[in-house]
């Protein structure tokens, strides 16, 4: 079942009165029903919600004004919306990578999805913490994001639907490529020509935000979640944001530094082997000068990784980053074993 409800009352964050009167006008609980709706924890950019319902518990989404971050980081709150319109046409080039969209607040700001109960679907970056790297996954992982990209790709449809230019500098190029700049001045005029890159490119429908904490492993393959960055640009956007999570790990659990750049080097080997919108090997230098310019924005942009807590960790990757960077038309496969590299050496 799918609805989009049209809702009357204001809007409030965290209102479980709010969720539960957005269930009841889409028809999924009743007017005598007041279901548990307890909230998850992780959100960064929205609160979610697990609601036991009878037929069995959904997940509720809202979007939050402000991101929990250190930075005074304010986004639209309208994203959310992008997200479902994302899942839904990921879901017409393969149902099985998404959740279902049950509902959708447009007051609110919210929507109702599957709920994925976390024994059966565990998160990926759960997974590779506990040393659970398998590059069969991550290859998975690669094919399904180049059939998404490739569907979309070319496509003027497409491009107006997802025409969220704005939202996209807001979210992903400011606070990771130009405030970065700004910490680096002998680095900025390269990061903000990758910036420039990005932000001109009308290529496919990027999910912008792929990365292992919003993917979950599901029986038949991964599923992916926290679209609400999605715009009409550069595929080769969330290779890279995809591919340099693997190579931070390398840093956080260096004992699995092999095993990170396994699961490396089988997801952009299935990514690229499907990648027949354009020139692969162009797609591969740029892919690779993002992820050098996103493995210095996790330390010193907006959004930095969590887990380099250390000095001696946030000095090595901003040092190999840098490195990374000055280096012209690097290919994917040279800059992982660069990197590699610099992690035995440590």
């Amino acid at each position: 079942m799918s609805s989009t409800v049209s809702s009357l009352y204001p809007y409030a964050m965290n209102d479980t009165s709010v969720i539960l009167r957005a269930l009841r006008t889409a028809g999924l609980v009743g007017e005598d029903e007041t279901p548990a709706i307890v909230p998850l924890a992780g959100g960064v950019s929205c609160d979610v919600f697990r609601v036991a319902l009878a037929g069995g518990p959904v997940c509720v989404k809202q979007a939050l004004p402000r991101l929990r971050v250190a930075a005074d980081w304010r986004a639209p709150v309208e994203r959310i919306h992008s997200e479902v319109a994302w899942i839904k046409f990921a879901a017409g080039v393969d149902p099985l990578v998404v959740p279902e969209v049950l509902a959708e607040d447009r007051t609110a700001h919210l929507f109702v999805m599957t709920y994925f109960e976390p024994d059966a679907y565990p998160c990926w970056k759960s997974l590779l913490r506990d040393g659970i790297v398998e590059p069969d996954f991550a290859a998975a992982v690669g094919a399904a994001a180049a059939r998404i990209h490739g569907a979309s790709a070319r496509n003027a449809r497409v491009a107006r639907q997802f025409a969220n230019d704005d939202l996209f500098l807001s979210l992903r190029i400011e606070p990771y490529l130009l405030y970065t700049a700004q910490a680096h001045p002998d680095r900025a005029p390269r990061l903000r020509a990758i910036a420039e890159n990005v932000r001109s490119a009308r290529i496919a429908l990027m999910h912008g935000d792929l990365s292992p904490k919003n993917i979950l492993k599901g029986p038949k393959g991964p599923i992916f979640l926290d679209a609400e960055t999605a715009c009409y640009g550069d595929p080769a956007f969330d290779l890279a944001f995809c591919l340099n999570h693997l190579l931070l790990k390398c840093v956080w659990k260096p004992e699995n530094c092999r095993a990170y750049c396994a699961a490396f080097a089988a997801l952009k080997e299935a990514y690229l082997a499907r990648a027949d919108w354009e020139d692969r090997a162009a797609l591969d230098i740029r892919t690779a000068e993002l992820v050098s310019a996103l493995l210095l924005a996790r330390v010193d942009g907006k959004s930095p990784a969590e887990y380099l807590i250390s000095d001696a960790d946030k000095h090595f990757v901003r040092d190999a980053a840098r490195d990374l960077l000055a280096m012209s038309g690097l290919r994917l496969d040279a800059l992982l074993q660069v990197w590699k590299a610099k992690v035995e050496r440590r």
